[in-house]
């Protein structure tokens, strides 16, 4: 059994296999421009995000129904439990469903089927975090959050994705100030693409308690050494930094050199279906092309578990950092 972790970096609609996709789709009377899933899966090689992202939300469009949101989600979760997800903080995006003409209600009730009956089925707690797509507009995202509303008491936070270049933080000061008058945690991609002043902005100006990513942080010692003294976690997804060309190979991935300097940093899968591996998979290939030991690995999980927002749960965090500590490698 992999070692127990959290999960705090992955894209629910990023988890859809090819097999799935095809499966949707006939339910659905979707026409993909595929012959099938092994053409779809030699698509998956991606020159950088943006070639990643015009896949991405092409497959999308076999996501029409409640149903399909509780398929997509329940193959993630069988497949999480089954590499040491004991915790996992799924990321959504709404606005690209609502720009299909799927309401909010259908996409957030299809998700909470599968999450409200994970614990019971795969031995997985869930959070739910609404994301804004940064090359949509402010006044998009405020209209999105709005149309949250209702379903605030199923969504824990928000958070910021897509094309990060050209695309800053600041852009969404406001709807993420509304987001904190309305309890929700905050969370924002930062430093992928984008330059360290990305992830100040995103602290200083979003108010945002974990980044995403945060790879380019490294080259700002200031910010680094901010980073470590506030304890602000970094979820960084190795796998995904190599197909979209962050770096260019695993063994230059700066996630060693990022826990030497005393990083909260953790592992995790961002788009599992299409960056060839999910959670256990990234922390596997990480450790063998970086020289990570035991110590590390367990040092990860820990950390996985320590960033999770399961402040209202204190006594689940503890049960899960409990398995890390007793878990022989």
């Amino acid at each position: 059994m992999p070692i127990p972790k959290a999960e705090l970096h992955l894209h629910i609609e990023g988890t859809l296999e090819p097999e799935l996709a095809f499966a949707l789709a006939a339910r659905n009377g979707v026409a993909l421009p595929y012959a099938d899933a092994e053409e779809l899966r030699a698509r998956y090689r991606f020159e950088d995000l943006q070639s990643f992202l015009d896949l991405y939300y092409e497959l999308m469009a076999v996501l029409r129904t409640e149903e399909d949101f509780t398929d997509l989600a329940e193959a993630y979760l069988a497949r999480a439990a089954a590499q040491g997800v004991r915790h996992a903080e799924i990321f959504f995006d709404p606005q690209a469903h609502l720009a299909r003409g799927v309401p909010m209600g259908t996409v957030v009730a299809g998700l909470a089927r599968a999450l409200d009956r994970a614990p019971e089925r795969h031995g997985v707690s869930t959070r739910l975090i609404l994301c804004f797509l940064r090359d949509e507009s402010p006044q998009s995202a405020a209209e999105t959050l709005a149309a949250a509303r209702p379903y605030l008491d199923r969504i824990t936070g928000v958070g910021l994705d897509s094309a990060e270049a050209g695309n800053p933080p600041s852009l969404f000061r406001a709807v993420y100030e509304e987001a904190a008058r309305l309890g929700l945690r905050r969370v924002a991609h930062a430093g992928e693409e984008g330059p360290p002043a990305y992830v100040r902005e995103a602290l200083d100006v979003l108010g945002v308690e974990r980044i995403d990513h945060g790879l380019r942080s490294v080259e700002d010692p200031a910010l680094v050494e901010r980073l470590v003294r506030d304890r602000v976690p970094l979820t960084v997804c190795p796998l995904s930094n190599v197909r979209l060309r962050a770096v260019d190979v695993l063994s230059e991935h700066p996630l060693r050199t990022m826990l030497e300097a005393g990083l909260v940093v953790t592992v995790n899968s961002d788009d599992p279906a299409y960056f060839g591996g999910y959670a256990e998979d990234n922390l596997r290939a990480a450790a063998d092309a970086l020289g990570l030991g035991d110590d590390q690995l367990r040092l990860l999980a820990r950390n996985s578990f320590d960033a999770a927002f399961l402040d209202d749960a204190e006594d689940l965090r503890a049960a899960y950092l409990a398995e890390v500590e007793a878990y022989t490698f």
